[in-house]
């Protein structure tokens, strides 16, 4: 059963990392090394962004699983009405602050002068579209939270592999450069997030209740407020933390920026799949506990970790002993810098995915038994010491490559801190 419900969750993100993939591809390949780096430097402040929508997500996914699960359709309504009213709210100031600051934020994480151009206005046209990934955020997670994760799937399919088709059109054929790409994106994120929506309340109006349905509940958004300001604070400091450290390999110059942006567009897909793995088991443990099935809980363990390690061993392999050819999407020269910090990197973390894997399985049903104060200790745990070891290590003699070995090292002792947390629950003891 989880693993039919999560495989099309691991479809859908592997699509939505399509839109970036496809825009570092078309800069890469298309513009140039500059222009690579600079959609590699902005997507690390968008990731701010998308942290305050997967919070949104996640804290009404969570809700209304629940209130599923529990019959309580009138709350259901009400929860996702409540979470889309918040959502444009937050949406609305996230917007304001990004496009009046995204310059300072560019040079506070010391962006090159031959980059930062571009790399403003690429962010400043990825704000426009931030309605887009916040409702397209919230309407995937009703959809899983009532069991259906295929829907979703289908419109971010469809809409991602036009993108590609867009941003080659729109830097080949029109000379738009780094904004083409960002126009590209920004449209058919669009159009995925329109279709969602309509679905959603489509799929509402087939739940029959009793009475007329509150728009707003103050009593529901605090319940969806505490899953979604901790899931948003896990990934702003993440976020955060990693805007440290692209401003650590910023120090390097472009061509070590290129390499990594390279090497995090393929690595990236990886950790976010297995997050959105990780999302699945959240909404699987709040259904059971729902439904009060505690043991199943740890039996949504066991095969989490046997989907997720599946998933990491022929990544990693490919990874591994491929990856040069790999990052060729990406960089032209096969012997620059860029290409040897871009396999020096994919050669480090690959080994260590099915470390973080088992780390976002224990999370996931942290997050969705409510331990949200042992998941954030874990989480953040990471974060610190990935920030720390970047920062001590890229001034040893290590240079670069200290900044590479920093995520294992985290990975690890927090993967440790997870499971030992998980093991506390009161589905241990229960039959």
């Amino acid at each position: 059963m989880l693993w039919k419900f999560c495989l099309p969750l691991f479809g859908s993100i592997i699509f939505q990392q399509l839109y970036n993939i496809a825009d570092s591809f078309v800069a890469g390949k298309f513009v140039g090394e500059d222009a690579l780096a600079a959609v590699g430097n902005s997507y690390e402040i968008t990731l701010i962004f998308i942290a305050f929508a997967f919070g949104c997500n996640m804290g009404c996914s969570v809700m209304v699983a629940q209130l599923f699960d529990a019959k309580k359709f009138r709350d259901l309504k009400t929860a996702v009405y409540t979470t889309l009213i918040a959502s444009g709210v937050l949406c609305a100031v996230l917007m304001i602050l990004g496009l009046g600051f995204c310059g300072s934020l560019l040079s506070l994480i010391n962006t090159p002068d031959n980059v930062m151009a571009d790399s403003m206005l690429y962010l400043r046209i990825y704000c426009l579209g931030l309605p887009f990934v916040f409702y397209y955020n919230v309407a995937t997670g009703i959809f899983s939270a009532l069991g259906d994760s295929k829907t979703p799937f289908v419109f971010l399919a469809a809409s991602s592999t036009s993108n590609i088709a867009m941003d080659i059109l729109f830097v080949t054929a029109f000379q738009m450069g780094v904004a083409g790409v960002a126009w590209a994106t920004f449209l058919c994120q669009g159009v995925s997030c329109v279709l969602a929506l309509l679905f959603v309340f489509r799929r509402l109006k087939t739940i029959a209740v009793e009475g007329s349905v509150p728009v707003f509940s103050w009593n529901l958004f605090r319940k969806i407020a505490v899953i979604a300001v901790s899931s948003i604070l896990q990934q702003s400091f993440i976020s955060v933390g990693n805007i440290v450290i692209q401003s650590i390999i910023n120090s390097f110059g472009s061509s070590v920026m290129a390499g990594y942006s390279a090497a995090i567009k393929l690595n990236n897909p990886v950790v976010t799949s297995l997050t959105t793995l990780g999302n699945g088991v959240s909404n699987y443990t709040a259904q059971n506990i729902g439904a009060g099935k505690l043991p199943r809980i740890r039996e949504g363990f066991r095969a989490g970790l046997k989907l997720v390690w599946l998933l990491c061993l022929p990544l990693f392999l490919l990874y591994f002993f491929a990856g040069r050819w790999l990052l060729l999407l990406f960089l032209q020269d096969q012997s620059g810098t860029a290409m040897e910090v871009g396999v020096e990197i994919l050669h480090i973390l690959s080994p260590f995915y099915f470390v973080v894997a088992s780390k976002l399985v224990a999370d996931g049903i942290l997050r969705g038994s409510g331990m949200m104060g042992k998941f954030m200790v874990a989480t953040f745990t990471d974060l610190i010491l990935r920030v720390v070891l970047a920062s001590i290590l890229s001034s040893t003699a290590l240079g670069t490559t200290g900044i590479w070995l920093a995520w294992p090292v985290g990975w690890t002792v927090a993967t440790a801190l997870s499971i030992c947390f998980y093991r506390t629950g009161l589905w241990f003891g229960t039959d």
